[in-house]
């Protein structure tokens, strides 16, 4: 045990349900006293944690694969920190793990829920992002759900986030015949050809994503790893060539709709292309996640894969770091510091 454990922390509370956009009333940042952990359990100081697009769901009080967010209690969220004091066999005082209690600055976690992570290995803010639950997302999202294999064309919409440029590049690193992404500005969109690797790259702000999208692939697509929804899953579905596939993995465009948005009008020809569409949820993937450490790992050391993080300092900017993340104004994993 630590004879100085900290007596408070700050955290972040919910305490408003968003009706569209979120606004700062919606949300209160609180202090919480801290005691020693129990037994079975640690004591984490976060130095990061996790924004992501998921969470604007989680704050409305609707059925959904993940509960809703308490009003007046602390949001969760993967959070990577130091261990403090522990009451728990097999992780010790000044061990690092992630886990899933991030929004505060202090972490009461049982141990069984945190996983050891290597600071060595990475940064610690890439076991979030690039070695997380974004990096699991777009590999098992790619080579899982959507049975991407050499040659295919693949389409990736928000392209530049922490999911879709790691997709594209995955693609790259295993022989796609070419990749094209979507992104919401034009440094973005150089970012995806010039760093990142993609064959093509467009602004959908620039003009309609199907004749765009047209344009960038004139042979069609294989395979559309799906972040955005609307007007992106309509142009892929007509992109899309005969036995296509794709992976629902997000519809950021829809998140923060006060009203039901139309689905895609093409829907006829998922019949005649016999297309393949399929939603994910990466918890449903956890056994590759040994497999996915190992080979994302290797990438990063070689310095084939690459990746970016727009890091947001001080819990105090938390709900800025997230309304920041909905308007697109990350590029890679959006990440809060508190180091």
């Amino acid at each position: 045990m630590s004879a100085a454990l900290p007596t408070s922390s700050r955290e972040w509370h919910l305490v408003a349900r968003p009706h569209g956009w979120p606004k700062a009333e919606d949300f209160a940042l609180r202090e919480a006293a801290v005691a020693a952990p129990a037994e079975g359990r640690i004591l984490v100081r976060n130095k990061f944690f996790s924004v992501d697009p998921y969470m604007r769901g989680r704050m409305n009080d609707v059925k959904s694969y993940t509960p809703p967010f308490k009003l007046d209690h602390p949001m969760d969220g993967g959070a990577v920190g130091e261990v403090i004091a522990s009451n728990a066999e097999g992780i010790a005082v000044g061990d690092h793990v992630l886990h899933g209690l991030g929004w505060r600055e202090i972490a009461d976690v049982p141990a069984k829920h945190a996983v050891k992570v290597d600071p060595d290995l990475a940064p610690l803010s890439a076991y979030l992002g690039v070695l997380g639950m974004t990096g699991l997302t777009a590999y098992a999202g790619l080579f899982d759900v959507a049975s991407f294999k050499e040659g295919d064309a693949v389409f990736v919409s928000g392209a530049a986030g922490a999911v879709g440029s790691q997709v594209g590049q995955l693609a790259k690193l295993k022989g796609a015949s070419r990749v094209i992404g979507s992104a919401g500005s034009d440094e973005k969109v150089k970012l995806l050809t010039e760093e990142y690797g993609f064959d093509a790259a467009f602004n959908y702000k620039n003009g309609p994503v199907r004749d765009q999208l047209k344009e960038a692939a004139p042979d069609g697509i294989d395979v559309y790893f799906d972040n955005v929804g609307g007007d992106h899953l309509e142009a892929a579905i007509g992109a899309l060539n005969v036995h296509g596939r794709a992976t629902i993995c997000g519809m950021i465009a829809q998140y923060n709709a006060t009203e039901p948005t139309p689905g895609p009008r093409n829907m006829a020809l998922i019949i005649g292309k016999r297309l393949r569409l399929q939603g994910m949820l990466v918890g449903d993937h956890a056994d590759l996640q040994p497999k996915f450490v190992e080979e994302v790992a290797g990438w990063l050391a070689s310095g084939e894969l690459k990746y970016r993080e727009t890091t947001v300092e001080g819990i105090g900017h938390g709900y800025d770091a997230f309304v920041g993340l909905l308007r697109g104004e990350n590029t890679g994993k959006m990440i809060v510091s508190l180091v």
